[in-house]
Parts: C-alpha cells; structure tokens; sequence
C-alpha cells in the first residue's frame, strides 16, 4: 500500500465490546443502515428492500435505522444509492438529532458494506463516524444484548441545538462516469479496481445490471475477501496482502466501483485505514456504466453474455 500515514483504526472502527460499554452515552447515536439484497435469479434482476423490519426484529439497544434506499441519497440520480452531497447529508445527520460533537457510529446486518457506504458518504461531507466491526453478525456472535421488537418512545436527541459546521464540496471522493471513462481508455492516470466477486468480474453469474463483465483496464478486489470469518475487517497488514497485486503499479487515483457504490465502499474503507489517501468511488458503478450501451464491458473468455 501507500507509505502515506494511515488512519488511526480505532478512530474509524469500534468494536461490540466497546460499543456496548459506550451505550447510553449522552452524545453517543447508534444508526442501523442494513439493506436487504437478495442475488439475481436473472440478469436485470435488481431487488433492494428496507432493512427496517430486520432491525425491529434484532437491533443495538438504542439505535435507530435509516433506509438508505430513500434517505441520505439523490432522488434525482439515474441510479440507485446515488450520493446526495455534503448539504443534504448535513440535513439528514441534523434530523436525527446528531450536531456538533456528537458521536455516530454505523452498523448493517454483517456485510459491514453498507455501513461502509455510510461511513464513505458522512466522510465526504466533512462527518466524523465509526463503523462497528463485523456489524450486527459479530455483536451477537460476541453474545452482545440487543432489542427486539417496536422500539419505545425515546426523547429528542440533544444534538441538533449544536449545528454541525458547514462544509462545502465532497473532498474529492467520488469518481464519475466522465472520469471512469477516460482511465479505461488510458487518456488520464488512474487506476481502476472492481469490488465485486470474482465470479460477476468474470460475468459467470446473473447480475443486477443491464449487462456481465467488468470496465475494460480494470482490476479485481473483492470486497468480501477483506473480512475475516467473524465479519470483521481483516487486519491491515493482510488487507495489504490481498491487495498486493491489484495495486502493484497503480497509478492514482485509485477509483473503486462495484455494482452500486456500496461493495466498492466497503474496499475504499479497508485501503483507506491502510494508508491510501488517494481513493475515489466511482458512484454509478456498473449500474449506471452498463446501462449506457456505448461503453464497452468485458468478461472471461467463454462467459456468457
């Protein structure tokens, strides 16, 4: 990886252990953000849902869910997850009562991905948070209490009269198609990395999107590969391992895409830690990228199309 400074690890992740010594903490607010994915029975078969009714069933005590597929998102992007921009992050985050000094920390179901994309998506708009390690899988794995059912009435957050700062731009974290683009075709520096499984780079399996393969010049680090078998985040000198050779030569930036932005997330956080500081995620991904039938996709010898 880089020999930049890295970050520190336990400014970004969280463990069940000490988050759930830090529960009820006055200025602490815990958000679910799971979504539920089922896999394609066939391509263009896309099925997000809510993961509300899974954080009724099982949750952290105290915490609350937002939907990614209707909050902290574009309305008006092309494509799912579609990233809002610092100003309306600023607004969601104040309606949950979050301000000035108040500690977030993220969690999802286990893939720790969408939790990931949070992180990714507060982080561009200039909002500190930690993502809980190895997620809800590794809080009960850990045997951590947790809440079911309607959640009680709780009193307001204090938070909102502490406003946040105002922060402009997205600190040059997001990559667009227009950039994506002209690395494929070698016309900027840059390096291209796909977070998806080695099966959807190849296109050996149905997708989501509107066609298999991956963005030709690309190359391939699956998302999943950097968690260990209790879904935590592997340690930082494997992740360097693992990432060896789709960094060997990179050229920068290095932009991360996946099928939506959110498995690409998950990778971008992992480099991240590691020392990287020149990451991007390409946010349409494949489901903006292949819906364009003028841009090209690849897939391995002998896949079918």
């Amino acid at each position: 990886m880089s020999a930049q400074q890295t970050l520190d690890r336990s400014g970004v992740l969280i463990s069940p252990a000490e988050l759930a010594s830090a529960l009820g903490e006055e200025h602490l607010v815990v958000i679910d953000v799971t979504v539920a994915m089922s896999s394609p029975s066939y391509d263009g078969d896309y099925r997000a849902e809510p993961g509300a009714g899974q954080w009724r069933r099982q949750r952290i005590p105290g915490s609350v869910h937002v939907d990614l597929l209707t909050e902290f998102v574009d309305p008006r992007a092309p494509y799912h997850f579609g990233q809002p921009g610092p100003e309306a992050v600023r607004d969601g985050l104040t309606r949950l009562g979050v301000g000035a000094g108040t500690r977030i920390v993220l969690y999802d179901e286990g893939t720790m991905q969408w939790a990931a994309r949070a992180w990714w998506m507060l982080r561009s708009a200039g909002a500190e948070a930690q993502v809980l390690d190895g997620g809800l899988a590794k809080w009960l794995g850990d045997g951590e209490a947790v809440e079911r059912g309607e959640p009680t009435a709780r009193p307001p957050r204090s938070g909102a009269d502490r406003p946040l700062p105002e922060r402009t731009g997205d600190h040059g974290l997001w990559a667009d198609r227009q950039e994506v683009r002209e690395i494929s075709l070698g016309l900027r520096p840059g390096t291209l990395i796909c977070a998806l499984s080695a099966a959807h780079f190849a296109g050996t399996e149905p997708t989501r999107y509107t066609r298999r393969g991956h963005i030709p010049g690309s190359v391939n680090l699956p998302s999943r590969d950097l968690l260990g078998a209790d879904r935590a985040l592997l340690p930082a000198a494997r992740v360097a391992e693992l990432a060896a050779g789709a960094l060997a030569g990179a050229r920068s930036p290095v932009v991360i895409y996946c099928g939506g932005g959110i498995s690409a997330s998950l990778t971008a956080l992992a480099l991240t830690l590691g020392g990287r500081r020149d990451i991007k995620v390409y946010d349409g991904s494949l489901e903006e990228w292949t819906a364009d039938l003028s841009l090209p996709v690849t897939t391995a010898p002998g896949a079918s199309l």
